[in-house]
This record gives C-alpha cells, structure tokens and sequence, in this order.
C-alpha cells in the first residue's frame, strides 16, 4: 500500500474536500476563459458559467471523493468542439499549475493524475471519431 490514500481510487484524502475542489474548479475556469489557447473554445462552447462550474466541481467531486453527484456524459460534449493536442495540452498546463498552487502535494498530483488520463480517453475519444490511430500522450508524463 501507498502513503497516499488518493492512489488508490476508492478512497479520498482526508484533507480533500467540496471547499478545495470548488476553489480549484473556479480559478482554473476563471485562468483558463482569458487563455489565448483554450479561452475562445470555452467561450464558444459555455452559456452560464454557473452553471457549468457547478457540473464541473460536480464532475471532480465524484471523481475524487467518490460522491456520485455528476451523473452525466462528459465525453460527448467534447466530441463536437474543434479541439486539437495543442487544447488538451493547454488544459492540462493551466490545470495542474492550478492544482499544485491551490492544493497541497498529494492533492495536487492525485488531481494531475487523474486529469491526464482524462485527458488521454477524450483525445483518444476524438481521434477514434476522425479514425486516427493514436496512443495516450499524457498519462506517462
């Protein structure tokens, strides 16, 4: 066994909670809306900021505490957006300085971790729907 209680995906941090995963949901979103890279595509895609914000931390709470409030599809909304490496390498750049500047270590990379993979399927995702042939780039970092 680890040191680290989020390594293993059925258990949470116990210093991990709805308060870190929202402050760390709202400052991405907030950093990555004014990027040139990935801004104009959130800008396009979202309607009420609320509203997606709420899905999200919804989404990162069941995926780190294991909460079960999202219960949506987050894959096929990403499948219509003109998205291309350079998206998701952003995403991941802003995310995880996020993460490491808000969190404390093992918080920081347990979220690091599990938004590579994240972001490895959703780019797999899309090249299997444009019929490319490609491999994780993301989880081996």
């Amino acid at each position: 066994m680890t040191d680290n209680p989020l390594a293993d995906p059925a258990i949470a941090h116990p210093d991990l909670d709805e308060a870190t995963i929202g402050l760390l949901v709202r400052t991405f979103y907030s950093r990555a809306r004014l990027d040139d890279v990935i801004g104009p595509v959130f800008e396009a895609a979202v309607d009420d900021w609320d509203d997606h914000i709420g899905k999200i931390s919804d989404f990162w709470s069941s995926v780190m505490l294991r909460t079960g409030r999202y219960g949506g599809r987050p894959m096929r909304p990403h499948l219509i957006l003109p998205l291309e490496g350079r998206h998701f390498d952003r995403w991941l750049e802003l995310f995880e300085a996020t993460a490491q500047e808000l969190c404390p270590p093992a918080i920081a990379q347990a979220f690091i971790v599990r938004a590579r993979r994240i972001a490895d399927s959703f780019e797999m995702a899309r090249a299997s729907q444009r019929g490319e042939i490609g491999k994780p780039r993301h989880s081996a970092r």
